[in-house]
């Protein structure tokens, strides 16, 4: 038998086939993993920029211009990450700023903050006004395991 036909007869062998199955189930949980991973130390370092940039802002004299300075020279140092548009520091700003007061009671709080996509957080700051509505949000979606699937208002068991 030559190595062409036993090529072709692997592909048609059901164990090879199994074990392939196998596989790339194990490819494409662990570039979910990943993603995840990634997503989740984003948004810790977003975390982190907001509480600076609020900090800073309280005790520093820069004036009106510096969150456009500070997205202009973080976007000419590295101009290949998206995440630091001008919209989206002061996005990461008031994400911190909604969410502030909460986590300085739970340690947690930052944790499942970081489980979700970003555009996740934005959506549920924009739409809540309470924090404790939000975290509803933020639960649900972290059990849930995909996005919003139903629109952030007048949902049960949320005080409106």
């Amino acid at each position: 038998m030559s190595k062409a036909q036993e090529v072709m007869n692997l592909s048609l062998d059901s164990e090879y086939k199994s074990w392939l199955k196998t596989l790339k189930q194990k490819v494409l949980s662990t570039q979910l993993k990943a993603a995840i991973r990634v997503n989740s130390t984003l948004l810790a370092f977003y975390w982190e920029l907001g509480e600076d940039i609020v900090q800073r802002q309280a005790q520093a004299r820069w004036g009106d211009g510096f969150l456009n300075q500070l997205s202009k020279d973080l976007m000419a140092e590295f101009p290949d990450i998206k995440g630091f548009s001008l919209s989206n520091i002061k996005y990461i700003r008031q994400w911190y700023e909604f969410y502030r007061d909460a986590a300085a009671k739970s340690q947690q709080l930052v944790g499942q903050l970081t489980r979700i996509p970003w555009g996740h957080n934005l959506k549920i700051i924009s739409k809540c006004q309470k924090v404790s509505e939000a975290l509803y949000y933020v639960r649900n979606t972290i059990e849930g395991g995909g996005p919003l699937v139903q629109p952030v208002t007048n949902q049960p068991g949320v005080r409106q």
